[in-house]
């Protein structure tokens, strides 16, 4: 029910700011159109402006680089020197949208089967059931409803493991098929379990080792140090996790202060201070090298361990695969509807035009409480990041190119990103392929955790930025 009423809240909120758009603003005529057959670089409004009634800011920004965003608005410098003014627009309609719903799943196809396959193999290998052993007495704690050793926790450390190395393509079906293992010892097949909830809180948290794509943007766009940001990205997607663990346990009365979580806890937060510090300390080129070694170089690793643990109990390892691959194409196909609908609300609200009435109310209200108000800037990354990630990352390099990669904006945008997962992709796609409709509290829990995230990475960049300009 609760993801029912989100959704609906969305399509009417969207179409409510549309519609006040559309009668009392004067470029908001064709609004509705733009909602529903327009395309993401659409451009419209397009006219000349006289140059002396620009701000010193784009003025400057139009002789340094012939071009300027703000926010929707582009600014354009000719070969002749006249200045053109038009609306871009950020995101697809709804009739692309669905086209790009589809697309994603088809998308999905080939690394569902891949993966999905490989799964099958080493379940019927025992390997599955091997990581369950050795992780078990920690997510036995945090997982108390599962069964002991049961397969579900070796899917969802692979899951884990995938997110922290930042493999969504390898993360995505080994989190499926951690949801379809917690599925079979569901009660309420339409209603989210306890544990289901926990894993995907903690998934939507986005703990992520090293923010590659973040930090190969800043170095595309030109800042002076790309992996400035890569300690305040790792403390906030960090704290975001801990705080979604946190607030899941407390609604599921789960001891959190345990010798075994502490010590878990403890012990992974000391592997990755570790890691921070030894990739902290390398180039930008070399923390590229280092982090595709580990990451791809784990994922061949667990493809040689589940072939010749399949070659040592003497299955039929292609059998398997096969078998295995085909569920995950089916898998992928029936999250088509699940995606389609989440998408498109998702779509209405970007294309609307209500998150510049949220940022334009925060600007106001802090501007008058005398508060720095440099953080609104930030603030379309951390609103859309919820929604789309592809949304939020093109967000976060138009501020960059706005704002410059080294500006407290560009790297607060890049912090933001970094913080968190796409909580309501997460929902549309994980709950989807198990079917289920009622997700109770988790939708709640997601979003406070993505809020924590979000302050503290505000927090961050004030602490370690706060003296750029």
């Amino acid at each position: 029910m609760a993801l029912s009423r989100i959704w609906s809240a969305f399509i009417i909120i969207a179409i409510v700011a549309a519609s006040f758009t559309c009668f009392f603003s004067g470029s908001g005529k064709d609004i509705y159109s733009r909602m529903v057959v327009g395309k993401a670089g659409d451009t419209t409004h397009t006219k000349q402006v006289d140059s002396t009634i620009l701000s010193p800011k784009i003025a400057a920004a139009l002789i340094a680089s012939k071009e300027y965003k703000d926010g929707d608005i582009e600014y354009v410098k000719t070969a002749d020197n006249k200045i053109l003014t038009f609306s871009v627009q950020s995101a697809d309609g709804v009739l692309s949208t669905c086209k790009n719903a589809v697309d994603i799943c088809i998308g999905l196809i080939g690394v569902m089967a891949l993966f999905m396959g490989f799964m099958a193999i080493a379940d019927k290998a025992g390997g599955i059931r091997f990581l369950s052993r050795i992780i078990g007495p920690f997510f036995s704690k945090l997982f108390p409803d599962v069964p002991k050793d049961h397969p579900a926790f070796g899917h969802m450390m692979l899951n884990f493991s995938a997110n922290l190395l930042g493999l969504d393509n390898a993360a995505t079906p080994f989190g499926i098929k951690a949801m379809e293992s917690l599925q079979e010892i569901n009660p309420d097949k339409e209603t989210a379990s306890n544990a289901q909830i926990m894993f995907l809180c903690l998934h939507a948290s986005g703990l992520t080792l090293i923010p590659v794509s973040i930090i190969a943007a800043r170095a595309k766009l030109g800042a002076a140090n790309p992996t400035d940001i890569f300690i305040p990205c790792m403390i906030a997607t960090f704290v975001a996790t801990i705080a979604a663990m946190l607030i899941v346990s407390y609604k599921q009365k789960i001891k959190v202060f345990q010798s075994i979580i502490l010590g878990w806890v403890l012990g992974l937060s000391s592997l990755i201070a570790l890691l921070v510090i030894y990739v902290n300390r390398l180039s930008h080129d070399n923390m590229d090298s280092f982090s595709g070694m580990l990451s791809n170089g784990i994922i061949l690793l667990i493809f040689l361990l589940i072939i010749l643990g399949g070659l040592y109990k003497k299955i039929d390892i292609f059998d398997a695969f096969v078998e295995g691959a085909k569920g995950g194409f089916e898998t992928a196909v029936k999250i088509i509807p699940y995606l389609v609908g989440m998408l498109v609300a998702i779509s209405m609200l970007r294309t609307s035009g209500i998150f510049d009435i949220i940022i334009n109310g925060v600007t106001h209200l802090f501007a008058a409480i005398g508060f720095d108000t440099r953080f609104v800037q930030g603030i379309p990354t951390a609103l859309i990041k919820p929604l789309s990630g592809s949304g939020a990352r093109g967000m976060m390099i138009d501020t960059m190119k706005a704002s410059g990669p080294d500006s407290f904006a560009g790297r607060l945008s890049c912090i933001l990103q970094g913080s968190s997962d796409t909580t309501f992709y997460v929902v549309a796609v994980y709950f989807g392929a198990v079917s289920i409709k009622n997700t109770r509290y988790s939708i709640g829990a997601m979003l406070l955790a993505d809020f924590v995230g979000i302050v503290t990475a505000i927090g961050l960049a004030y602490l370690f930025f706060g003296s750029a300009a």
